[in-house]
């Protein structure tokens, strides 16, 4: 399925290490035909970069910014901060405590500026590709039709699965 002309989604990572839990998400995205886009930055140690990708994203052409980062994850924030672009956080159990650092500081955003915030760590960068297919899809029929095949596929593996248990011996 091929749909984009450019990427659409906008992803970043405030590490290079976190890469690898971002790698589902990617995949996924890219599976729909949405083109993505991957920057490493940092609102810590690079804030201006981070700036300013968020503020020439839309320019770019991207609708959707992911911001992906462990420990005290203003990564998300920041990108909100400077952009009209919905952001989606993805907290990451990169530090000592797990992710629970950084979930929290992704999530209590101040009113105006919103991250929408999901799950810690690998499972929440599929949720981040998910949450951005389904802001897509609401301008796109053909991908919202694909979001919702992939949501009844899902149904059908539970169905399958619950029978599979009730059928054992």
């Amino acid at each position: 399925m091929s749909r984009s002309k450019g990427p659409r989604v906008g992803i970043v990572l405030g590490s290079e290490s976190d890469l690898p839990l971002m790698t589902k998400g990617v995949e996924l995205l890219k599976k729909f035909g949405v083109e993505v886009e991957v920057e490493l930055s940092s609102a810590h140690r690079a804030p201006e970069k981070t700036a300013r990708y968020a503020q020439e994203a839309e320019s770019r052409g991207l609708k959707v910014l992911i911001g992906a980062a462990g420990y005290a994850n203003h990564l998300a924030g920041t990108l909100a901060a400077h952009t009209p672009l919905p952001v989606i956080g993805v907290p990451l159990n990169t530090s000592p405590l797990n992710g629970l650092d950084s979930l929290l500081s992704t999530v209590q955003m101040p009113a105006g500026v919103p991250v929408a915030t999901v799950t810690i760590g690998e499972t929440g960068a599929i949720n981040a590709a998910v949450l951005a297919l389904q802001i897509l899809a609401t301008g796109d029929p053909e991908l919202r039709q694909a979001v919702r095949k992939y949501k009844q596929e899902m149904a059908e593996k539970i169905a399958r699965r619950a029978e599979e248990i009730r059928n054992r011996p």
